[in-house]
């Protein structure tokens, strides 16, 4: 049985397709090449005037793992009963939220799911699964709904890895133990959190630059970021090193920030939630936009890319491993609490509520640095957008966020209404550029797929996943990405006018390089000495990811 999209307008980067009206054919759940006359179209859509893409994928979202739960428990308040699966057909007037919705600051699994498939994503990336913790980030992703999942394992503060590098490993050794992670923890990719810093706070450290040395290890951030970063390249895993740089938040870290792009030495490298590390300190509050230079860095090294983590204003909740900078951020709290907190040998993770205000000065200019940093990179194919959620907003906000880059008028009306001080140390109104939805498509879709190795995913073409969402073409882009007309995850309809009418489990993507299996003698008497938890059971089964029907495994690989 074939279903048929006659007459929309295609916006598919991977195919050069730019507004082409041009008819896609679903048959299970894949798209192929126009049928035989002598195959029966079981369904068609007429898509005249529609916008079409791929489905949207989110390469950077905080949807699973110890320190996502941490704050669901902590914020009891940000929780609201009526937004429970149970309620989705029986009120779905009751899920439609304004921008500073405060129940969408952690979403449950359920509502993820739902708010998700309902913007047209239909993938989303967990961007710190800590190995220790996999299985719970796993196990929360596999109750989340609608949407194929995946991670990135955080190395580069685990004991056993610093332990490695301090006794001058070869570098196979090392990449032994990075795809034994990424087998072990069913992830796709490599995160780096803070590089060596989490583990220099547990030795009372409080910041650690990228040629400092760690006081015990005696190791530097730039070593660390070497190794993981060469690992990363050898094993032929698609998706770059995943950094979260050395002095998130302070003012600036603009100039760790190039440096880490200087330490990267020509190897690809994916420098996440970059306005969090565009700081400089001029102007009498000793706090500026450095978005100019980073911009500029990352234009100039076309081996960078980066997400932005875009802040938008109202209540969120900040869940990050780094826990050395959430204690220092944790006076900031609001409302008034905080979780920081060491996990066994492998890293920690800190959660501080926070709410973003227009009239603050360093939140005002958090956010005119985000869209700096949007508008000046050149490349969209190198640049993502994210707000690094829940960190710096809910990514129910995404639609907000893309009219904010696609309507200039409209972005520089709410330019205008930002705290005064903020205005006048920022360029956001001389910046003329306006995303295209062909950009959109590429920012949102099908560089994110490249980017992490999602080899049918992104793409309409034939052989592609049937992962499709249509919208009606709306000068208000924020309404016209809000509420797609229709979206199909593998073929199957799951959204109508916005709204679930089916539910659907999507897969799980990894990545398995070879590796060599020796590698488990010294990794199970490191276990036995040090964990609180034996090797095997520390390893994840396919039959783990998969259990109740609920998706199963892709194993993405490289596609050159």
């Amino acid at each position: 049985m074939i279903t048929h999209l006659k007459n929309g307008k295609i916006y598919c980067p991977m195919m050069g397709a730019d507004g082409v009206v041009q008819d896609i054919f679903i048959r299970d759940g894949k798209i192929i090449a126009k049928p035989n006359t002598s195959e029966k179209i079981s369904q068609t859509y007429d898509l005249t005037g529609k916008i079409v893409m791929a489905g949207a994928i989110d390469m950077h979202s905080h949807i699973g793992g110890g320190k996502v739960n941490i704050a669901r428990m902590m914020l009891p308040e940000f929780q609201d009963s009526k937004y429970q699966e149970t309620k989705r057909y029986t009120e779905p007037e009751a899920h439609i939220c304004t921008l500073n919705c405060s129940h969408n600051a952690i979403p449950n699994t359920s509502d993820t799911g739902f708010r998700y498939i309902e913007m047209g994503y239909t993938a989303a990336f967990e961007p710190a699964i800590l190995p220790i913790n996999a299985r719970q980030a796993h196990l929360e992703m596999a109750d989340t709904p609608m949407i194929d999942k995946g991670g990135y394992a955080m190395l580069g503060n685990d004991d056993y890895f610093l332990r490695l590098l301090n006794s001058h490993a070869d570098q196979k050794a090392i990449n032994d133990y990075v795809a034994w992670t990424l087998h072990a923890t069913q992830a796709i990719g490599i995160k780096v959190v803070n590089p060596g810093g989490i583990s220099a706070f547990k030795f009372n450290q409080r910041r650690l630059n990228l040629d400092e040395n760690h006081r015990h290890y005696q190791l530097t951030p730039r070593a660390i970021l070497k190794s993981l970063s060469t690992a990363v390249q050898q094993l032929g895993i698609a998706k770059p090193l995943h950094v979260h740089c050395n002095n998130l938040g302070a003012a600036g870290n603009y100039q760790t920030t190039l440096d880490t792009i200087g330490a990267s030495e020509g190897v690809a490298m994916h420098l996440t939630h970059i306005q969090f590390h565009s700081y400089g300190k001029e102007g009498d509050k000793k706090f500026s936009s450095a978005a100019a230079q980073i911009s500029e860095a990352l234009n100039k090294n076309r081996h960078i890319t980066a997400d932005v983590g875009q802040i938008l204003f109202g209540q969120t909740v900040t869940a990050s491993g780094d826990s050395m900078m959430q204690h220092l951020n944790a006076k900031h709290a609001n409302p008034k609490k905080s979780v920081i907190m060491d996990i066994e040998c492998d890293a920690g993770c800190g959660v501080v509520p926070f709410k973003y205000r227009d009239e603050n000065y360093v939140n005002a200019l958090q956010w005119a640095i985000g869209l700096e940093i949007f508008l000046s990179v050149e490349d969209p194919w190198r640049i993502f957008l994210t707000t690094d959620h829940p960190n710096g907003a809910p990514f129910t906000s995404y639609p907000h966020l893309i009219r904010l880059l696609m309507d200039k008028r409209f972005r520089n009306e709410a330019f205008a209404k930002l705290n005064l001080d903020a205005q006048a140390m920022s360029n956001l109104k001389s910046l003329d550029r306006e995303y295209s939805l062909y950009e959109i498509a590429i920012m949102t879709r099908a560089g994110a797929a490249k980017l992490i190795g999602l080899n049918d995913r992104g793409r309409l073409n034939a052989g592609a996943a049937a992962d499709i969402t249509i919208y009606t073409d709306q000068p208000d882009r924020e309404a016209m990405f809000a509420k797609p007309d229709f979206v199909f995850k593998d073929g199957e309809l799951v959204v109508k006018n916005g709204i679930v009418v089916k539910v659907v489990w999507g897969k799980t993507h990894t990545a398995k390089p070879a590796f060599d299996i020796g590698v488990e003698k010294n990794l199970k008497a490191y276990f036995d000495r040090y964990h609180t938890i034996q090797l095997d059971n520390f390893k994840i089964s396919n039959d783990e990811i998969a259990e109740d029907g609920r998706g199963g495994i892709i194993i993405e690989t490289p596609s050159n």
